[in-house]
């Protein structure tokens, strides 16, 4: 198949100037749209506008220019059947035998909090016409909707006048699966919105395409195959979008920590260092310096603390990096590394270091989805709802301390498994208990694992007490206040018991199970 023409309209520009110049001098005449027509125009490269071609302005804002049937017919028609030919001729449509096009970025702007209209505006319809078309008749038509094909489209243009049936072939997968994903932000969008921009809807039928983006050695045992995928679109502040600075490859494990790890580092405003073992934080600390914020969390449980995962709110540097030295880690992701620290942990080869830019970092987009045998279960991601409150149920209010002690607390056990218990202090954890079947053996794991005198703690609780006896194992270890959510049967008789032991109590209405 010999490329004659090309129909170019690309949103983004990148590398369309280099490859319309290759392909003008390889005798290729270019079509091309409104501001792709006009960058080329000015760069020197002949082109014929499409207004050209169709006899109609662009209207509408642009949101009708290339649908129309003198393009669509040069795209669509086959140059093996006469009729086809003949009605191109009659109806003044050229043959048009490459297609290169990219979408609007709808999944950014979707992502970007802007106002649904903006958003919408982004709703490309032109371009996936085009490019369904041209992969449809890809016998005939060539198709580009990846930047990162364009070398080697001009490579074989320039070398055969045309692409080889195997290059079209595999161009037109690559269309249709673009365009699938495509539609699928859109209606994913359009569910997550509701009826009417309302609240969020489950999708009557869910699609799942991600990205492989490498192999693992085995999963949560040697035995299980395994691989990680990505999300499309903004991975700022993930795991799926972190940097690999250093380090033997990560495992399926590591990768299920460090997102545990980092999704806890990001709730705070202040330098913050977290360690998590088993997906669960093992030690948290907010401070003036990450350094100090380090120290502070690996003094929680020391012995859990060795071979956890770290994750910072803040430059892991020099300081860290030795405090990290001391002891073993297994990874660490931070939003920058200095050079020091890279220096002095280099020799540390099989340490994970990961970069991830926490800066405009996005909440988690999309559904949580979790698989089980036979089917999966998807549900919201769990945020603390917007308009919150917290309501004081006993005798004795918190002191100004106890209530920076219990949002500290409440903070970090919604994100320790279930039934979670965390003592705290005002700015780092004192004992954890996770994972426990009845909710007093929590609290009393929580005390036994403290190494940490608990006196005048907080405690949180990330659902609540069903009987008096956690809030009183709570108060015999020395705790003084409590946040939990309420909602028991026996919440007169809990409280009874917070006000019998002077303790402060405050419900928060919100339940954060993690199962």
């Amino acid at each position: 198949m010999t490329v004659r023409r090309a129909l170019v309209s690309a949103h983004s520009k990148a590398g369309v100037v280099e490859l319309c110049r290759r392909l003008h001098r390889a005798g290729v005449e270019i079509l091309s749209t409104g501001g792709t027509a006009a960058l080329l125009s000015e760069a020197g490269i002949p082109v014929v506008a499409v207004e050209a071609v169709t006899g109609f302005p662009e209207m509408m804002d642009g949101r009708v220019k290339t649908l129309h049937p003198r393009i669509h017919g040069g795209i669509l028609a086959r140059r093996d059947d006469p009729r086809h030919r003949d009605e191109m001729e009659r109806h003044g449509a050229l043959p048009i035998d490459l297609v290169v096009v990219n979408l609007y970025p709808f999944g950014v702007a979707a992502g970007s909090g802007a106002p649904a209209g903006q958003v919408i505006e982004m709703i490309d319809i032109g371009g996936p016409a085009m490019a369904r078309s041209a992969a449809k008749n890809h016998e005939h038509v060539g198709v580009v909707v990846d930047p990162a094909e364009y070398g080697r489209v001009a490579e074989e243009i320039e070398a055969t006048g045309g692409l080889s049936p195997a290059t079209r072939w595999r161009l037109a997968a690559a269309a249709f699966r673009a365009t699938a994903d495509y539609d699928d932000s859109i209606s994913r969008w359009l569910s997550d919105r509701g009826e009417a921009g309302g609240e969020p809807s489950t999708p009557a039928r869910l699609r799942l395409d991600l990205e492989r983006a490498f192999t693992l050695r085995y999963g949560e045992n040697p035995h299980q195959a395994a691989a990680f995928y990505r999300d499309p679109g903004d991975l700022r502040g993930t795991i799926a979008g972190a940097e690999v600075l250093q380090g033997k490859q990560l495992s399926f494990n590591n990768i299920l920590d460090l997102d545990a790890a980092l999704a806890l580092a990001r709730e705070f405003d202040e330098p913050a260092a977290v360690l998590v073992k088993h997906m669960n934080p093992c030690g948290v600390a907010r401070a003036g310096t990450v350094a100090e914020a380090f120290a502070r969390a690996r003094e929680t449980d020391p012995v859990s603390a060795f071979g956890s995962i770290v994750a910072l709110n803040r430059a892991l540097d020099g300081d860290v990096a030795r405090l990290v030295a001391d002891g073993f880690i297994e990874a660490a992701v931070a939003p920058e590394f200095t050079s020091d620290a890279l220096d002095l942990l280099r020799a540390r080869k099989n340490l994970r270091l990961l970069r991830t830019e926490l800066s405009g970092a996005q909440a988690p987009a999309g559904w949580d989805v979790r698989r089980i045998r036979g089917g999966v279960l998807l549900q919201s991601w769990d945020q603390e709802p917007a308009g919150a409150t917290w309501r004081i149920v006993t005798r004795r209010p918190p002191t100004p301390a106890e209530r920076r002690a219990l949002a500290f607390a409440w903070t970090v056990v919604r994100h320790v498994k279930s039934n979670a218990i965390v003592f705290t202090d005002q700015d780092r954890t004192l004992g954890i208990g996770a994972g426990q079947m009845s909710r007093v053996d929590s609290v009393n794991l929580a005390r036994t694992k403290a190494c940490a005198d608990l006196r005048g703690s907080a405690v949180g609780s990330d659902a609540f007490f069903p009987f008096r006896d956690g809030v009183d194992a709570a108060a015999a270890g020395g705790a003084t206040a409590v946040v939990q959510p309420g909602g028991s049967v026996r919440d007169d008789e809990v409280i009874a018991a917070a006000d019998e032991h002077d303790m402060a109590m405050a419900f928060t209405g919100v339940r954060h199970f993690r199962h």
